[in-house]
Order: structure tokens, then C-alpha cells, then sequence
């Protein structure tokens, strides 16, 4: 994808939609509220579209440009920056093969007029969100869906759903439809409470909708594929890039509250003492070495070749547990003004144990890497 849009309208862009989402970011994560404040930024911001080609309404966009987009809300929101990021994961999606019978919607998904999401993860089959275990049946030109889907960010907000279930064809392959969010039969099945990432609404939904055949995305039993080579890196490339940008903002934090805070009796600033110090550089280094890796990994999904998928596989599980290292050492060197909730880091903190634990886990992909290095299938 050829980007010809100019970065300094990215740019500003970006730094109207942080501003919103930093002024809300608070009350959104105590009172657990979805951001529609910084969502509606959005919409109007032209980045629903980032990496949608100028033909279809977007800004052309690629992957380097993507990861700092996702990286600069989330330093300013996590939960924004996740709504943000599945969106733009359903969009690649409906862009590689957009559903016939829904004319249109990757110009409206562009434009942001309809706002998109992912709704692969199903009880049934938990983390392995590639399997799931819910059922289309061919119903003449139509399909009937049924499914229970576990975690649905902008359950109730998104205007469009991109879900996954068994084909109708073959129930042993996997079908993607793009969903709007209006049919009949989809529910929201419970709240959503979570210990970080608190706004951004990923509530479990059940469905039992009868759609046309033609919101299928690409040929039927195409889904897994479709998974594989578009949904995967985009979401573990902006996943990343959550995990950094919150990771900033705790390093962020935590630099400026040592160096302005003091020890009066010893008339010294927190930075003066050298543990201090040596774990502000820790935090320091290891997000810069994180951000080199996941530059390089959206350069190698932008510019394909043969460790790409290494790449695409290692950078979300690399990036996850270093946001856990670096937010917890900003805790620690903070102390009790981060533990009582004087400073962002504790926001930070809890936003990012989500992380490992989203689908594909981390755990997971490291296995995934590790058969990939010694020549296992990894399926």
C-alpha cells in the first residue's frame, strides 16, 4: 500500500484525537464508560481509514504508520487506542475481500461513518480464536448464525461486526462475515468489568441471525486464511503498539515524578538516588529496544520476506511482557503515588496485563515461534 497522504495530517490527526482521549481517559476508566467522546474524534479524524487505500476512502496508509498512530492513543487511552485498533483489524479484513452484498461499507468503515470490530473469540474454544466452534447453516440464499462470542470490543457501539464460525460448506473450514451491527438477533449476553482496559466495552454477545450468504468475506471456507495472513499481523502489529504506548506513558510518568518530587530532609530530588535512577534507565532501554522491534516487524508485514511471519509471531508476545516488566518498575519507583492513584501509571499498569492474555496469548505465540524455529507444523 502507497502512502501519498501527508504525515503532517497524520499528524495533527492524532494529536487532536490523544488530546480528547487524555481529558476523558480518567473518568473512562473509573466509571468503566465507553469513550464516546474520543470515539466520535475519530470518526471525524479521517484514521478510521489509515491504512485503507486512497480508492476506497482512505489515507493509504501501512504498518509503520499504523504502529505509531496506535502507540500515541494509547499513551493517552488504552481502552480508545484497543477500539481503535480492532477497528482498523475488521477494515483490513473486509478489505480483503469486501462482502457483495454490503456495497459500500469499506468506503463508510473508511470514512468513519460505520465503525467496525473483531468477534472471533468464542467460550467454547477460548484463546484459540482461530477454531471456532459456532455453526452457519445454508438456509437457501441465506445462512442462519448462531454463535456465542466471549469478547466483543464496542459490544453495543460498533456499527459493524466482523465474526468467525464453522462454514456452512465445509464445517471442518472457517467462514468470516461482516455483520451489521442492526440485524436481528444480536444481544449483548452480560457486562463487561475488567481489571484495565475498562472502557472499551468488550462484553460477550450471543447471535442467532439469519443473514444473506453475501456478508461472507472471500469464498467460502476461506476464513482461516483470511486469519492468517491479514488479521494476525495487523492485530499483533497494533497490539504491540498498545503495549508500548501504555508502556510510555508509565515511563513518561515516572521520569517526570522523580525528577520533580523531593526528599526535603535531604533537600535532593527522588532521581538523586542512584537505584532510582538505574531503574528509570531499565524502563528507558527496554522500551526503546521494544520500539526497534516492532519498527522492524512493521517494516517486514509492509515489505514481506522469509522471517516475516517470525516477525509477526514474536513481536506481540515480546512486546506483552516487557509492558508488564516496565509498567511494574514504574510502579515500584513511584511508589505511593502511583499506588494511590496520584499518577497515570497505575492506569498504565492495569491496561497492560491485558495484553497477554488477548488473544493470540503470549504464551501461545511463543510456542507458535518456537515450532516455527525448529521446523513444526504450527497447527
Amino acid at each position: 500500500m502507497t502512502m501519498t497522504i501527508s504525515q503532517t495530517r497524520i499528524d495533527e490527526a492524532v494529536a487532536e484525537v490523544a488530546a480528547v482521549a487524555a481529558a476523558h481517559a480518567e473518568q473512562v476508566d473509573t466509571d468503566g464508560d465507553y469513550p464516546v467522546d474520543a470515539v466520535e474524534a475519530l470518526r471525524g479524524s479521517g484514521l478510521l481509514g489509515l491504512v485503507i487505500s486512497e480508492e476506497s476512502g482512505g489515507m493509504g496508509a501501512g504498518p509503520v504508520e499504523f504502529i505509531e498512530v496506535v502507540g500515541a492513543i494509547a499513551a493517552a487511552c488504552g481502552s480508545t487506542a484497543m477500539i481503535y485498533l480492532m477497528h482498523v483489524a475488521a477494515a483490513v479484513t473486509v478489505a480483503s475481500a469486501p462482502p457483495a452484498a454490503l456495497p459500500g461499507l469499506l468506503r463508510r468503515m473508511a470514512s468513519g461513518e460505520v465503525l467496525g470490530t473483531l468477534a472471533f473469540s468464542e467460550k467454547g474454544s477460548r484463546s484459540h480464536f482461530w477454531a471456532p466452534v459456532s455453526e452457519s447453516v445454508a438456509d437457501g440464499d441465506d445462512l442462519q448464525f448462531t454463535a456465542y462470542k466471549s469478547w466483543v470490543t464496542s459490544a453495543g457501539h460498533a456499527d459493524v461486526f466482523v465474526m468467525s464460525s464453522k462454514s456452512a460448506v465445509d464445517p471442518e473450514t472457517v467462514d468470516l462475515y461482516a455483520i451489521p451491527a442492526d440485524t436481528p438477533g444480536l444481544e449483548i449476553a452480560g457486562p463487561w468489568s475488567g481489571l484495565g482496559l475498562r472502557g472499551n466495552a468488550s462484553s460477550p454477545m450471543s447471535v442467532s441471525v439469519t443473514i444473506p450468504s453475501g456478508y461472507r468475506i472471500g469464498q467460502a471456507g476461506s476464513g482461516f486464511g483470511t486469519m492468517m495472513a491479514t488479521v494476525l499481523p495487523w492485530f499483533n502489529l497494533g497490539n504491540s503498539a498498545v503495549s508500548l504506548g501504555l508502556s510510555r506513558a508509565a515511563v513518561d510518568a515516572a521520569t517526570t515524578h522523580v525528577t520533580g518530587a523531593r526528599l526535603e530532609h535531604l533537600d535532593q530530588a527522588l532521581s538523586s538516588l542512584p537505584t532510582i535512577r538505574a531503574q528509570v534507565a531499565k524502563m528507558s532501554i527496554a522500551l526503546a529496544a521494544q520500539n526497534a522491534y516492532l519498527a522492524m516487524a512493521a517494516s517486514r508485514v509492509a515489505s514481506p520476506a522469509d522471517d516475516t511471519g517470525l516477525f509477526v509471531l514474536g513481536v506481540k508476545a515480546s512486546t506483552n511482557d516487557a509492558a508488564l516488566t516496565i509498567t511494574e518498575t514504574a510502579m515500584r519507583v513511584c511508589g505511593g503515588a502511583a499506588f494511590s492513584k496520584h499518577l497515570p501509571i497505575e492506569r498504565a499498569f492495569r491496561d497492560a496485563r491485558a495484553g497477554s492474555v488477548m488473544a493470540p496469548t503470549a504464551d501461545v505465540l511463543y510456542d507458535f515461534y518456537g515450532k516455527a524455529l525448529t521446523g513444526l507444523p504450527l497447527f
